[in-house]
């Protein structure tokens, strides 16, 4: 089994670093369908093996928003367009690195298939305490 091609393109790669946003963003072909830049994109610092296991026991089903939590931390790379509402190919990104996220995704089957947003482990469960 493969990470959907989509998912994994957009938002795995161990080796990605925050200064690589609008290289990895364009090279990628990450955009909206209108060809307007994506306000942000999150690359997960991670093998796809690890993002998948996420479906396969290492992540807790949401039945309310149909959302997987993450039950491992992640390292991320969040990419925040600066100038909004610019167009392909004048995206321009600043990158951050951010570190013990919980990351939230939509999956179809047994694999993520929508990268929904990234928590501090003290966020999840709606703001409750863990």
């Amino acid at each position: 089994f493969h990470l959907k091609k989509k998912f994994r393109r957009q938002h795995v790669d161990a080796k990605m670093t925050e200064k690589l946003c609008n290289t990895e963003i364009s090279n990628r072909n990450i955009y909206k369908i209108d060809n307007s830049c994506k306000e942000t994109n999150t690359f997960i610092l991670s093998i796809p093996a690890k993002v998948k296991s996420i479906r396969r026991g290492d992540g807790s089903y949401d039945e309310n928003s149909g959302m997987t939590y993450s039950t491992a931390t992640f390292r991320i790379i969040k990419c925040k367009l600066k100038h909004q509402g610019a167009r392909k190919p004048s995206c321009q990104y600043e990158g951050r690195l951010l570190t013990n996220r919980i990351i939230v995704v939509k999956c179809e089957g047994k694999l993520p298939v929508h990268f929904d947003r990234d928590l501090l482990p003290s966020e999840s469960n709606d703001g409750e305490q863990l």
